[in-house]
C-alpha cells in the first residue's frame, strides 16, 4: 500500500491557514497540483498514493473532476479569508497515478476551474503526466486546444525485460507514437526514465537512452530506482525473487546519463533533470525546489503556502466524504520554523545547477566548503563567486554533500 502520511498537527476542518502564511505572499508564485490517484495496474516499485479499480470500490472515477473542483473552491476561499492577495496561477500540473485514465474532457474541466477561480498567468505552464498507452492523438489534440502546454510521458525504459521487472505494461513502441502525436498537437514533450532496475545492464540503459534521445524531447527526467519499504518490489528482493539494487551501477548509469545528455545538447538544471533550453525546464518542479506556494488538490496531495505545509487524507472515499460534508480534506499540517526552512533550502537548492548562495549556510557549514572543493564535490570557481555548485562527482554524492553542509552547529 502507499506510504503513510507524515505525523504532525491536525488540520482545522475549515482548512484555514495561520496568519504567517500571508506574509510575503505577493512575492511568491502560486502553482496548482492536481493528483489523480487512479492507475490501471499498480507497478511493483511504486510507493505513490495510487489505486486500481479493485482498490476503490464504491468510488467512481467519473466523480473525481467534481470533487477536485470542490477543493479548488475551498482553496480559493481559504486563501481569500487568510488575507493572501489574488495571484494568477503560474503552473498547473496533473500527476498521479495516471491522470489520462480520466477522459480528456474531465482534465479540461479541472483546468477551466483553475482559470475561472484564480486566473492563469501569461505563459502559464500546464502539464499532464501520461503513460504511453493511456491517451491517443484525439485526446492530446483536445488537451492542447484547452491550453495544456506540456506532456510528461512515463517511458521509464525501452527494454522489455526491464519494464517487466518494473511491472510497466505499455508497449515501448507507443512512446514514439505519443511523442509524434503530442508534437503534432503543439505540446512540448518531457520523457521520464528510471535507471538501476534490478537486472538492468549498462547495455540496457544505453539502449533506453538511445531510444529517448531519438525522440528529441524538450526535457528529460531520469531517476535512480529507490526500493521503498512495503512495495511489492521490496518484498521480491527480500525473498530473493529479484536481485538487489546495485548502488555502484547507479553511479555508473548516472555518469552515462550525464555524458550522453551533454553530447546531445541538454543541460542539467537539477541533479535528475535536463532540458535543451532554460525555457524548457519544468517551472512547476522548480517551484517545489525554491519554496514557492502550491496547492495540492486530490487524495494524499501535499500543499505548501507561506511556510505552512499540509496534506490531504489519502483514500479517495475519505477525500470525497470530507468534501461532500463541506470540510477541508486536509489530514494534517506543520508550520515550518525559520531553521527548518533554511535546512530545506540547503537540501533542495544545492541540487540546482545555479547552486546555493553561500550565505544560506551557517558559519559551521561555510567552513566545510573548502573541504568539499578539495574532494572535487563542489566547483571552486562558483564557490569563489559565492555559490555552492555541485560537480558531476558532487551530483553523484549530493546527499553526502548536503550532510556535510549541515553540520551540527
Amino acid at each position: 500500500m502507499p506510504s503513510a502520511l507524515p505525523l504532525a498537527d491536525p488540520a482545522p476542518d475549515d482548512g484555514m491557514l495561520p496568519p504567517s502564511a500571508a506574509e510575503g505572499a505577493g512575492s511568491r508564485d502560486l502553482g496548482i497540483y492536481l493528483h489523480v490517484p487512479f492507475c490501471r495496474v499498480r507497478c511493483g516499485y511504486c510507493d505513490f498514493n495510487t489505486y486500481t479499480a479493485e482498490e476503490v470500490r464504491g468510488v467512481s472515477r467519473s466523480d473525481f473532476a467534481d470533487q477536485a473542483i470542490a477543493e479548488l473552491d475551498l482553496a480559493l476561499s481559504v486563501l481569500e479569508r487568510g488575507g493572501l492577495p489574488p495571484r494568477p496561477v503560474s503552473t498547473v500540473f496533473f500527476g498521479g497515478g495516471t491522470p489520462t485514465l480520466l477522459p480528456p474532457s474531465d482534465l479540461v474541466r479541472m483546468l477551466d476551474a483553475v482559470e475561472q477561480r484564480f486566473g492563469l498567468a501569461p505563459g502559464a505552464e500546464i502539464s499532464t503526466e501520461a503513460n504511453p498507452d493511456s491517451i491517443d492523438a484525439a485526446g492530446l489534440e483536445q488537451l492542447a486546444a484547452a491550453g495544456f502546454t506540456r506532456l510528461s510521458l512515463g517511458m521509464q525504459s525501452a527494454v522489455p525485460h526491464v519494464l517487466a521487472v518494473l511491472e510497466r505494461t505499455h508497449d515501448p513502441a507507443n512512446v514514439a507514437r505519443r511523442v509524434a502525436e503530442a508534437r503534432s498537437a503543439g505540446l512540448g514533450v518531457s520523457l521520464d526514465l528510471i535507471y538501476g532496475t534490478p537486472g538492468e545492464s549498462a547495455e540496457d540503459w544505453s539502449r533506453s537512452l538511445d531510444a529517448a534521445l531519438a525522440e528529441h524531447p524538450d526535457h528529460l527526467s531520469a531517476y535512480a530506482l529507490i526500493v521503498e519499504p512495503g512495495t511489492k518490489l521490496a518484498r521480491q528482493i527480500a525473498h530473493g525473487q529479484v536481485p538487489p539494487v546495485d548502488d555502484d551501477l547507479h553511479a555508473t548509469f548516472y555518469e552515462m546519463l550525464d555524458a550522453r545528455m551533454a553530447e546531445a545538447g541538454y543541460d542539467w538544471y537539477e541533479v535528475s533533470n535536463f532540458a535543451r533550453t532554460p525555457a524548457q525546464r519544468s517551472r512547476h518542479n522548480r517551484a517545489y525546489w525554491t519554496g514557492q506556494d502550491w496547492w495540492g488538490v486530490g487524495p494524499g496531495a501535499h500543499s505548501h503556502i507561506g511556510g505552512t505545509r499540509f496534506w490531504n487524507v489519502k483514500h479517495p472515499a475519505a477525500y470525497a466524504q470530507r468534501l461532500a460534508a463541506g470540510s477541508s480534506p486536509a489530514a494534517g499540517r506543520e508550520e515550518l520554523d525559520a531553521e527548518t526552512r533554511r535546512v530545506e533550502r540547503v537540501m533542495l537548492e544545492t541540487r540546482l545547477a545555479e547552486g546555493l548562495p553561500l550565505d544560506s549556510l551557517s558559519p559551521a557549514g561555510r567552513t566545510r566548503v573548502a573541504g568539499l572543493i578539495a574532494d572535487e564535490l563542489v566547483d571552486a570557481v562558483a564557490a569563489f563567486r559565492g555559490r555552492v555548485v555541485l560537480t558531476r562527482r558532487g551530483r553523484l554524492l549530493a546527499d553526502a554533500v548536503v550532510r556535510r553542509l549541515l553540520p551540527d552547529d
